[in-house]
């Protein structure tokens, strides 16, 4: 009797865009596959594939190249030449990368790409196996960039819109709306990125979304025609949701030295819920005006605060603000990917002032109605969120249609490949 080919695995290659809040949701979703029987493979640039610190037998990374392998973007030092040598260097490379497997045991099935990349999926196409594009945004602003690269939402937006109409969803003022919709010109390069997204989604075999049903199902269902994802999320790690990925306690992803235990050590003195936490993301570049602004605020409401500020935003602090005692607020370089959702009320000028800093402080921090009412909306958000990664939840469902379509393919010695 002859020897039993052995089954094949399924083989997820995911590729995030090269910044910490892609890289991070496409690592946690690596891992989801991983803890249900697939291969996982994260195909990240030469520059960033050093911060991932995954176990390799749970998620393998291989590095790919953006043709700035020693320094990334900023060897690049402008967007548009960093976009375009991606292209040109991510495609060739990504393309190695399936080829060599091809000859294992564990071909690649899918190559899951982060929606920034729609490049991805041309070389999916040519090694005949599937595509799915990746959004790492919510719903709501993936349906604005939608309307505007389908032509709904024109820009620029005429100087007398007082905002935008989406449907599912109270009318957007203008200072509710993404940076690239208000100030089309602030940066073409990557307004041009943002707008590419929906490029091929006609030819994709799934698309994805960081967020679930129970928060954003309104959002989504309304820009269905043209956008049809999937919510799978939220990707963050599943001891804060539902504990069934063993050892899963942090993202496993840091482009700079995490300073984890010097932030702890400080929260550990505090009373609960009484630190506001603030960080702007990894490519917001504050002005020093705003700054000031924000640290004015802070010194005026007595708030204890962690504030996180990248190394090249800290001069922008006033000197006697950085000078501060920590038992008030700790200032840190920045750490992690968490993100703080505030309402923006800028002037003419484009600055929050410190006015409206303050009082969205004191409305979420201090006594009161209303910070009552913020406080209980996220203990329902995250106990929504935890029911829908959750074994039966929704995202959870979304997931394991995938896996099963994945799995059926790689069948035994039969690898179905795309005709």
């Amino acid at each position: 009797m002859g020897e039993v080919a052995p089954q094949r695995k399924a083989h997820v290659v995911l590729l995030p865009y090269p910044s910490q809040g892609h890289i991070n949701p496409l690592l946690q979703f690596a891992k989801r596959l991983s803890s249900k029987g697939v291969k996982a493979t994260m195909a990240t640039t030469h520059y960033t594939v050093g911060s991932i610190t995954a176990s390799p037998a749970v998620v393998a990374v291989e590095p790919i190249s953006d043709g700035f392998d020693a320094g990334g973007f900023v060897q690049a030092r402008d967007e548009r030449t960093f976009l375009q040598s991606f292209e040109t260097h991510g495609t060739r490379t990504l393309s190695e990368l399936v080829a060599r497997h091809e000859r294992t045991d564990s071909p690649v099935t899918c190559i899951v790409y982060d929606s920034f990349l729609p490049w991805a999926l041309d070389v999916a196409r040519g090694h005949r196996i599937y595509g799915a594009a990746f959004f790492t945004n919510s719903a709501t602003v993936c349906g604005v960039f939608c309307r505007v690269s389908r032509g709904v939402i024109t820009l620029p937006l005429a100087s007398e819109e007082d905002g935008v109409a989406v449907p599912g969803l109270p009318k957007l003022g203008r200072a509710d709306l993404p940076t690239f919709v208000r100030f089309p010109e602030s940066n073409p390069a990557y307004l041009a990125m943002v707008l590419c997204q929906y490029s091929n989604l006609d030819e994709v075999d799934w698309v994805f979304c960081n967020t679930f049903q129970q928060l954003e199902s309104k959002e989504a269902g309304s820009v269905k025609g043209h956008w049809p994802a999937r919510l799978i999320g939220p990707m963050v790690p599943s001891s804060y949701l539902d504990g069934r990925i063993a050892g899963d306690k942090g993202y496993g992803a840091s482009l700079w030295k995490p300073l984890s235990d010097e932030c702890l050590k400080w929260l550990k003195n505090k009373e609960p819920r009484s630190v506001a936490y603030i960080s702007f993301g990894s490519m917001v570049n504050l002005t020093e005006e705003q700054m000031g602004e924000i640290a004015a605020a802070l010194e005026e409401t007595g708030i204890q605060f962690l504030w996180v500020v990248r190394a090249s935003e800290h001069s922008k602090l006033p000197a006697r603000f950085r000078e501060l005692n920590a038992s008030k607020g700790l200032i840190v370089p920045w750490c992690n990917q968490l993100e703080l959702l505030a309402h923006k009320a800028t002037d003419e000028t484009g600055v929050v002032r410190r006015e409206e800093v303050a009082r969205c402080l004191k409305e979420v921090m201090m006594e009161g109605s209303r910070s009552l009412e913020i406080k209980e909306a996220a203990r329902k958000w995250k106990q929504m969120a935890v029911e829908a990664v959750s074994e039966g939840g929704e995202s959870d469902r979304e997931i394991n249609n995938f896996v099963r379509k994945l799995l059926s393919c790689s069948d035994h010695s039969n690898h179905t490949r795309i005709q």
